[in-house]
């Protein structure tokens, strides 16, 4: 049953329709065509989804970028990748369940894979924390890239997170050091490594699995320094002009871009990647493997210098100007 965001209201009222006329039929003793009728719905519906996501505002893209159906990480392991073999724990505390990754091919290229992975009902939800990373999960990263340096590996990350988590306990075990320890382990990869964003890239959490080589986002996904809830609470004390807060952070992929924050944005199906997931998943699989082929024949040295680069330079232009 697909679920509408707010925006789509008047779309569900008319696929619902669409959709309550062929089930009268179905049901009806007497032979019934409703294929004229159904199919005029069907035509006003795709007229308006077009219309609807033909210019969204960048709250609406974080509603799209949220939406519960959308694929998650582990879609995409099982959809992109083969012979995946997980990895566990970070051989300190324990084994977070928000940060998914392990050894695998992609395209029959061995790599390592690493993803958030938030979950696709309630129960997975509370056992991924809906992809809020404690710090055994940036720590688990940590081993998955030493493994990926030490092998030759390149990296693929795939950022899906509001946020690492901030509660009481991961402060106490260091949220904050173990984050700062992934950036720099990116920083210091030997190997070729693309960061996919598929969601949300919510604040630190999100950037200590993207400091790659190249980072691209979904059409739909959106990356920022903090929540449009979190911003608007913190700058009017009000969480409710969450929309005005969504405009100025800038977080769309097309701003981003244009910014010089991210190298390519991965076109989504209309309506979203949650309303044809192969779609989304093809167009991921052609992102990632074109943008690994960019950089699978550069030196170690020159993967890290462009890496660290890349990443110095960010904004230059903008307080230039």
């Amino acid at each position: 049953m697909t679920q509408y965001l707010d925006f789509e209201k008047p779309l569900a009222e008319i696929e619902g329709k669409a959709e309550e006329l062929r089930a009268i039929a179905r049901a009806s003793e007497e032979e019934m065509d409703v294929s004229q009728e159904a199919e005029a719905l069907d035509k006003k519906a795709s007229a308006l989804l077009a219309d609807l996501y033909k210019s969204l505002t960048p709250w609406r893209k974080c509603q799209v970028a949220r939406h519960p159906d959308r694929p998650h990480c582990k879609d995409y392991i099982s959809a992109l990748f083969t012979e995946y073999t997980p990895l566990a724990g970070d051989r300190n505390f324990a084994d977070d369940h928000a940060v998914m990754g392990g050894l695998a091919r992609f395209e029959d290229r061995p790599v390592v894979v690493i993803g958030h992975e938030k979950g696709d009902d309630t129960k997975s939800r509370i056992e991924r924390n809906f992809g809020m990373a404690r710090p055994e999960g940036y720590r688990k990263a940590i081993r998955l890239m030493d493994l990926a340096d030490r092998f030759g590996l390149p990296v693929i990350a795939l950022v899906d997170t509001p946020g690492a988590y901030p509660g009481k306990g991961a402060e106490e075990r260091g949220q904050s050091e173990a984050i700062a320890r992934s950036t720099e382990k990116c920083l210091q990869l030997r190997v070729p490594m693309v960061s996919l964003i598929i969601g949300e890239g919510g604040s630190g959490g999100a950037v200590a699995f993207a400091t790659a080589n190249r980072v691209a986002m979904l059409e739909h996904s959106i990356y920022s320094v903090i929540s449009p809830e979190g911003c608007a609470s913190i700058l009017w004390k009000d969480s409710e002009k969450m929309r005005e807060a969504a405009e100025a952070l800038r977080l769309t992929a097309q701003d981003l871009q244009k910014l010089g924050v991210i190298d390519r944005i991965v076109p989504e199906p209309l309506g979203g990647a949650h309303r044809n997931r192969t779609a989304t998943l093809d167009a991921a699989r052609d992102a990632i493997g074109k943008l690994l082929d960019e950089l699978v024949d550069q030196p170690p040295e020159d993967l890290m210098a462009n890496r660290r680069r890349k990443f110095l330079d960010m904004g230059r232009g903008g307080l230039a100007a």
